[in-house]
């Protein structure tokens, strides 16, 4: 998107870095840091200094942050203290504990399709919302490690996200293994396998050329044939030796499927078929890096190297052909390290959508479990957080920097106002049921908006959680840029001053 406006560039710029860093929280970025200069605009239009409104600014967004902290539901392993006399430990739990701590987050499903969900469902139709949300779910818990820590991140490059231009949107699904985007060679080879072993390969089955210059020659026809005989002589060894393995691993009701980075001629595809095996060629180095990690097994690079230990399983493998494209699902892993969510829809637009839609979901669920902790959503923090710079930051701030604070707590209620206005709820009349929701309680529950009755609610409760980082980066982004824009003027004006002769100095 082509933004001519200096302002709305940097704010773009802004989201930009806001989805790179957390993956979500875009949109709260752009409403905060907008609403920020509107509210500075009405105390610098009486004259106020922007660099009076800036300082408070910073202190709101400090105290803001701090309050995040304390706000948001922790699954962290505490610290404990312990005084000997004089003497003062801080006795932090080990790698166990904390690997404990992170199973926690991991293991509680019902708390990550929550998060899940709340990031989609502001992207996607309802239904289809809580659908992602569950293959997203099943993905993470797929990929994050048994005995995870806070020291060993997520790595969501190990979720395949492979797209079907068919059937509809709520057809697409988690698939438990990979999806590739090929398949067998050969019409005579089947289509669907059941337990299989899964032989990652990276040998030619087909004749190579020469790595030095060089050449054949012959005189007759006779020996142009003996050339061609030893050549496919070879080659024939070569798939004799995969056919013998096969026969020796494949009990009754096992299948073989070979999976091979190089080629394989028409003549060894034909071998391979009248054995009942399932040959895939030229594989993609991506997909054969998450072969390995999706089936087990270790990829073969010689024939010589032939053993029972470096293949694969896979309890499902079949062939699926859509118009001229060819799909092979290798499903049904037993331990898988790698995993496909499979997008389907019936054009490229609603592909897109959900594709978004599904990396924001990964980033929600990947966030909460190295933050292992979450905050209530539905504009229950800000709602909170506004409350508290009024309530107590602005009466212990002192001097005009009070202005400041004041506008920050006001700019916050720009996110649940949002809320109720995109519900079509009186905004006025939501905020301040929210706040006598919130007072009743003696601030103590984190109250939120109901979008579907306009009434406060717990989203605990409801399900309704957002990330901590999330949060964080955007209070961070939204207010140094606001406070960049507030004292531009002084930057310029500092521009145009530098180089400048003091008058009287050249009498000097």
């Amino acid at each position: 998107m082509q933004i001519q406006h200096p302002t709305a560039a940097l704010i773009a710029r802004t989201a930009t870095a806001q989805d790179e860093v957390t993956g979500d929280g875009t949109t709260s970025t752009v409403l905060l840091c907008g609403e920020l200069l509107k509210q500075a605009h009405r105390y610098t239009s009486e004259g106020l200094h922007p660099r009076v409104i800036a300082d408070g600014f910073d202190i709101a967004r400090d105290a803001t942050l701090k309050f995040l902290d304390e706000f948001k539901v922790d699954y962290a392993p505490k610290t404990t203290t312990t005084t000997d006399g004089d003497d003062t430990t801080n006795d932090i739990d080990n790698d166990e504990t904390e690997s404990s701590s992170g199973n926690k987050v991991l293991q509680d499903r019902e708390l990550l399709t929550c998060l899940a969900s709340t990031s989609l469902k502001t992207k996607l139709e309802h239904d289809l919302a809580d659908q992602i949300a569950t293959a997203v779910v099943d993905a993470i818990q797929c990929i994050a490690p048994a005995n995870y820590t806070t020291n060993t991140p997520v790595d969501l490059n190990m979720v395949e996200i492979m797209t079907m231009q068919r059937k509809l949107g709520s057809d697409s699904r988690f698939v438990n293994g990979l999806v590739l985007d090929h398949g067998g060679r050969h019409p005579d080879m089947p289509t669907v396998l059941t337990n299989c072993h899964i032989m990652t390969c990276n040998v030619t089955f087909e004749y190579e050329k020469t790595e030095v210059q060089s050449g054949f020659f012959y005189s007759n026809a006779d020996e142009r044939e003996k050339l061609v005989e030893s050549e496919r002589k070879w080659l024939d060894e070569r798939c004799r030796a995969v056919v013998d393995f096969k026969r020796s691993v494949c009990k009754e009701g096992e299948s073989f499927v070979m999976i091979n980075q190089k080629g394989i001629d028409p003549l060894s595809l034909d071998i391979f078929a009248k054995e009942g095996i399932l040959c895939l060629r030229r594989a993609k180095r991506r997909n054969m890096e998450r072969l390995t990690l999706a089936c087990g097994g270790s990829p073969i690079h010689s024939v010589e190297d032939l053993d029972a230990t470096m293949l694969g399983f896979a309890g499902k493998v079949s062939e699926v052909t859509l118009g001229d494209d060819k799909f092979t699902f290798v499903e049904e892993c037993q331990h898988p390290k790698s995993c496909t969510l499979l997008l389907q829809g019936p054009n490229s637009h609603t592909i897109d959508q959900i594709k978004d839609a599904v990396r924001d979901g990964l980033r929600a669920v990947k966030n909460a479990i190295e933050d292992q902790a979450v905050v209530p959503g539905a504009g229950a923090f800000e709602l909170a957080a506004a409350m508290n710079l009024r309530n107590v930051v602005a009466k212990a701030t002192k001097g005009r920097a009070k202005l400041g604070v004041e506008a920050y707590a006001e700019a916050l209620l720009v996110i649940p106002k949002t809320l109720a206005e995109n519900s079509g709820f009186d905004v006025q009349d939501c905020i301040l049921n929210l706040t006598d929701a919130r007072e009743d309680s003696d601030c103590t529950l984190a109250v939120g908006l109901d979008c579907t009755s306009g009434d406060p609610m717990i989203p605990a409760d409801e399900g309704v959680w957002d990330n901590v980082r999330v949060k964080r980066q955007c209070l961070h982004l939204s207010t140094v840029l606001a406070s960049q824009l507030l004292l531009v003027d002084e930057v310029m004006r500092a521009g145009k001053q530098m180089g400048r002769v003091p008058e009287g100095a050249d009498d000097m």
